[in-house]
């Protein structure tokens, strides 16, 4: 018997510790092979390069692959100012133009102040093999302020990071149904562009282009929407989704911090797809290309939008599928009744999770312990107390989240509930049950009173009397 109670105690704990550790052990996992990969070596990775001449390029071409095989993609074009146009247009990186005696390079600043010195460096040596001075030509240079070129990326984070937790703090808005969200993402992503546009123009880190404030209303929209589409069909596991994509997937490939053409082909990939990389691109073809290469990035903020709005409306449809069965077996509602949605929130970000719920022995907080955030008394109709009732919470879903006893002054307390409606079942020998049913609010402590009556001899205890909630 000993032994069993040690291996029960043992799996318990195993448990614990795996609830208690897995998010932190996969955040440490994902930064990990995300960060240290992608950004540790940055060097060329098919960089793409405009070469004026073919018989040129095809020289340049040589010498690039053989110094850095797979680093760069050289393409010929008719002239000098096919090849610096192909650098505004973001056809490429970089253009490379040879006259007998000297060597031009046009490169983009905006691009990032680290690509620029690659590119600079790499192709010093091609010109000196050819017996060329090289001069540098910047195309593109950003803001006095921003000499890095990385400023934008500081600037993409804002809009997008707390996009996420924007998602985190609308999902325990339980009042609030799916186009209270859809209009409450898109107020705060209206007001997230506009004062961080104006800020940054204050300061001087980025250019005057006020088209630039629909990109960032974008990239806030689209990470916002997406993470509340993601969450009711990730549940428990919605920290772990969406930190992965929108922070550890996200920063280490979005061509800030290393511009993307010097990430590894993997995270190129990846830069593609991420609403963060996509924001960045969109912001730099805005404020630094006249709009060039914009269209492309703003489809894929799009695509993420429309992704996460499409999992609301599935979301909504199956939970009017799983409300509209109990309602046939009842009878339906009355004709002309219209019935709105308030949905429960899944589990969030832990840092916002509430404690598990729990029992409390009743006034504990009078000496510091936990508050409850429900608490109430039983009495009989003679206003008695009644000790010993059995006091039952069971959440929206039918889930049973807590169990507690009345104690002598026949009163209860319990703590750790999560939002959303409740329902307070008690029952005592020789009563009849009751059931309170409350909407519990962040920061507000519900009450729920119970007057029992009594039951005649002999009959079964039925739920038939709903009492109405205090709060």
């Amino acid at each position: 018997m000993a032994e069993r109670a040690e291996r029960s105690k043992g799996r318990s704990v195993a448990m614990t510790l795996a609830e208690t550790l897995w998010f932190p052990v996969c955040l440490f996992l994902g930064m990990l092979f995300f960060f240290a990969p992608a950004l540790h070596a940055p060097q060329p990775h098919h960089v793409k390069v405009a070469v004026a001449d073919s018989a040129v390029a095809e020289r340049v071409d040589g010498v690039l692959g053989a110094g850095l095989p797979g680093g760069f993609d050289v393409t010929a074009v008719a002239d000098r100012q096919a090849a610096r146009q192909s650098v505004l247009d973001r056809d490429t990186v970089a253009g490379f133009v040879e006259d007998p005696r000297h060597a031009v390079l046009y490169v983009a600043k905006a691009n990032g102040a680290s690509l620029e010195q690659t590119l600079t460096k790499v192709f010093t040596q091609v010109a000196a093999k050819g017996h060329r001075h090289l001069t540098v030509t910047d195309v593109a240079p950003t803001e006095k302020k921003d000499e890095l070129g990385t400023t934008l990326l500081y600037f993409s984070l804002a809009w997008s990071i707390p996009a996420y937790v924007l998602a985190t703090t609308l999902l325990r808005a339980v009042t609030f149904n799916r186009r209270k969200k859809l209009l409450a993402v898109a107020g705060v992503a209206a007001g997230y562009s506009v004062i961080g546009f104006y800020a940054g123009v204050g300061l001087g880190y980025i250019p005057d282009k006020p088209a630039a404030m629909a990109v960032s209303f974008l990239l806030t929209a689209a990470v916002a929407t997406a993470a509340l589409g993601l969450a009711p069909f990730v549940r428990q596991y919605f920290p772990a989704v969406a930190m992965g994509l929108f922070i550890v997937m996200s920063i280490p490939t979005s061509g800030g911090a290393v511009p993307a053409p010097m990430l590894p082909t993997f995270f190129q990939d990846v830069h593609r797809v991420m609403p963060l990389a996509n924001g960045l691109d969109a912001l730099r073809g805005v404020f630094y290309f006249d709009g060039a290469g914009v269209l492309e990035p703003v489809l894929v903020l799009g695509a993420w939008f429309a992704a996460g709005a499409a999992l609301l409306g599935l979301d909504l449809l199956l939970h009017r599928r799983r409300a509209g069965a109990p309602a046939a077996e009842a009878g339906g509602t009355d004709e002309g009744e219209e019935t709105e949605t308030v949905e429960e929130p899944p589990v969030e970000d832990p840092a916002l999770e509430t404690p598990r719920p729990a029992a409390l022995p009743v006034h504990a907080h009078h000496f510091g312990g936990p508050v409850p955030v429900l608490y109430g008394r039983v009495q009989d109709r003679e206003g008695r107390p009644v000790r010993g009732a059995a006091v039952t919470v069971i959440d929206g879903r039918g889930r049973q989240l807590v169990r507690s006893v009345t104690d002598g002054t026949g009163e209860y307390a319990v703590t750790g509930l999560p939002e959303g409606h409740l329902s307070i079942v008690v029952s005592a020998s020789g009563l009849h049950p009751m059931v309170h049913q409350t909407l519990l609010q962040t920061g507000m402590t519900a009450r729920a009173d119970f007057a029992l009556h009594g039951m005649p001899q002999g009959r079964h205890a039925r739920p038939e009397h709903v009492a109405n909630a205090q709060s």
